[in-house]
């Protein structure tokens, strides 16, 4: 919580907020359905404007109709998520669907189970040498470590996978 925001809570509560959000959310959350159809969509717009609502309090509460006010910013932002997804819907027209992707094999799978279980600096120093093919000083200068602490986790981490895969060759590979 911010410093201060407990205080600023008190005093928009005191204000009505609390009230006129009891009051209205059901009509507004029902308006929102109708325009947009997604009763989902709907719940997250007007809670979108409710925030924004709140935030500006003091000034909405002196309108003639803040519901109006809450109504009109959840209806701009269904409508902005509507003109969104319009525009996801031609890029998918325009593009299509992304080519089919193979199951990863077994080999892989056990290999990244392998890595998930060394210690994070082993594991990002051989996933940044050996699977983005980056040389041990691009990794010392990424890393911000000296080369020969790099090429020091290397040997131990090509160890600890080749043991935790039960196969010496899978070190031998990675020395490669």
């Amino acid at each position: 919580m911010r410093k201060g925001e407990g205080r600023e809570r008190e005093l928009v509560a005191d204000s009505g907020f609390d009230e006129f959000y009891q009051g209205s959310r059901q009509r507004v959350v029902a308006f929102l359905y109708a325009m947009s159809g997604d009763r989902g969509d709907a719940q997250d717009a007007a809670q979108e404007a409710y925030v924004r609502a709140w935030q500006r309090w003091s000034t909405i509460s002196q309108y003639e109709d803040p519901e109006a006010w809450v109504r009109k910013v959840g209806y701009n932002l269904c409508a902005s998520r509507f003109r969104k997804a319009r525009g996801r819907l031609a890029a998918y027209r325009r593009h299509g669907t992304e080519a089919p992707v193979a199951p990863p094999s077994v080999d892989t799978v056990v290999l990244i189970a392998a890595l998930k279980q060394l210690p994070v600096r082993e594991r990002e120093v051989i996933v940044l040498h050996h699977l983005l093919d980056m040389s041990v000083a691009e990794v010392a200068a990424q890393t911000g470590t000296p080369a020969n602490t790099i090429k020091s986790q290397l040997v131990r981490g090509r160890r600890a996978l080749a043991a935790l895969v039960g196969n010496e060759s899978w070190g031998e590979c990675l020395n490669a």
